[in-house]
């Protein structure tokens, strides 16, 4: 059913005055949903506030994919709570709204256990929130919705991109069919589906009109995407990179499984594609990957890593890390750390395992103790820095495209981003500003590069 904008209520809220507040959590399709939310709070005549205190609406969009996800927003929500509390006192009422994969994963308990909450609502349901401020009582809705949310979202105004900055997150794919044994999309977030490509064309373009010039796409498994005429992700970001305005274009995240040669090729082809491939493998250990349901091995990810290098030699990886799964043995952590040796990461993430109810793994036996998990994944962490180290010492006396976002700390002084996803500094004209400059390396820092401006393109 769908839930259409209504003008009236646009109006009403306007005439009032009213504010919305939208925090995010976790993942970079986070970031986007709370962006469209906030867009569709817009065109209910709401104006956006960073400070709660002055908020008639309140959204928090949160993720289940970290750990004590739950217990977190259960912190956040005693605090928002005092602050509905403070302007009920003055005569003011506020809308309180839990969004995103907790809501979908607790639901009704959110409003059992914090009463000040007006509205729980799915990560795949959020388009229906107008109808949803309109309703009396507190309500939840979690239900899968039978619609294409991306079909019923107004399109952003201009007013809302602008000034969003020069990079854009742009979702083309959600859910998950790979029903990892740790992982919770599937339950969360359904199964895959991929957007129409001219509508996601349509949504860069107007972006790119607004200023951003990088674009990322991304999807819980963003290589699966397959629109229905058999558009696939490769020649989606051909097409992309086609488009007015765009600079440079990013994925993320993919599974080794969906790393098919049309996209592969794309890094040689694609000169608008970043040379930088996110590529979660989990863990080291064929023994541990299967436990994990991850469908493939250790020699198939380093074939993918190895066919990806000769169409990019400039390439650089990254990854994610589970430490800890159950049954983990300290061989199967060593085999993890040859895998590390073996592929050179320029970042990698290692988180170390926690339960997720409703996994597979979390009723799994062996579970690993927990001081056994602190201290591999403090050598984990250990190598995966020390290779990022060398990976940014490897950078300077390199040139390359930066795309400044924003002012430095310094006056005359703008950071951006490397091909690498580096924080780089350099001294530049502000108009540099959503450009993309030519950048040599001179010096490095722990968390960013120094730069020379050689050349604006």
């Amino acid at each position: 059913m769908s839930h259409p904008v209504s003008p009236d209520a646009a109006d009403a809220a306007g005439a009032r005055g009213e504010r919305v507040f939208v925090k995010s959590f976790g993942c970079q399709m986070n970031v986007y949903d709370s962006q469209r939310m906030t867009d569709l709070a817009l065109t209910q005549g709401y104006s956006e506030t960073a400070d709660i205190a002055e908020a008639d609406l309140v959204v928090f969009n949160t993720c289940h994919i970290r750990e004590r996800a739950a217990e977190k927003l259960y912190s956040e929500l005693g605090k928002a709570r005092e602050v509905k509390q403070a302007r009920a006192a003055e005569g003011k009422a506020t809308k309180l709204v839990v969004a995103g994969c907790v809501a979908q994963a607790e639901g009704r308990e959110i409003l059992r256990r914090q009463s000040a909450v007006d509205i729980v609502v799915g990560p795949q349901n959020y388009h229906r929130l107008p109808a949803l401020l309109r309703a009396r009582g507190a309500v939840v809705d979690t239900d899968f919705a039978v619609e294409d949310k991306f079909e019923q979202l107004p399109p952003p105004t201009e007013a809302a991109t602008r000034g969003r900055g020069v990079s854009a997150f742009v979702t083309v794919q959600e859910g998950c069919d790979k029903f990892c044994a740790f992982c919770v999309v599937p339950y969360t977030r359904g199964a895959e589906v991929s957007r129409p490509a001219d509508k996601i064309l349509a949504e860069i373009a107007r972006l790119a009109e607004a200023g951003a010039c990088e674009f990322t796409l991304i999807g819980q498994n963003v290589n699966a995407y397959r629109d229905e005429d058999g558009i696939g992700l490769a020649a989606l970001l051909s097409r992309a990179a086609d488009l007015p305005g765009v600079a440079r274009l990013r994925y993320s995240t993919s599974h080794p499984n969906d790393m098919d040669e049309a996209l592969i090729a794309a890094h040689a082809e694609n000169p608008k594609l970043a040379p930088c491939l996110h590529l979660p493998v989990q863990s080291g250990s064929n023994r541990i990957l299967r436990a994990m349901n991850r469908r493939h091995d250790v020699a198939a990810y380093l074939d993918i890593i190895a066919r990806v290098r000769r169409a990019r030699p400039d390439i650089a990886f990254s990854s994610d890390f589970i430490v800890g799964f159950p049954g983990e043995t300290e061989a199967d952590f060593e085999a993890t750390l040859a895998l590390v040796e073996a592929v050179g990461f320029a970042f990698a993430y290692a988180f170390k395992y926690s339960s997720r109810p409703g996994t597979p793994a979390a009723d799994a036996p062996d579970q690993v103790a927990a001081a056994v998990i602190e201290a591999r994944h403090a050598r984990l962490f250990a190598l995966l820095e020390s290779q990022r180290q060398a990976f940014n010492r490897a950078t300077v006396g390199r040139r390359f495209g930066v795309i400044f976002d924003k002012p430095g700390r310094h006056p005359g002084q703008l950071i951006g981003r490397s091909p690498y996803m580096q924080a780089v500094h350099a001294e530049a004209a502000a108009e540099r500003i959503g450009l993309m400059s030519q950048v040599e390396i001179v010096d490095i820092r722990p968390n960013s590069l120094r730069g020379r401006l050689v050349e604006a393109s």
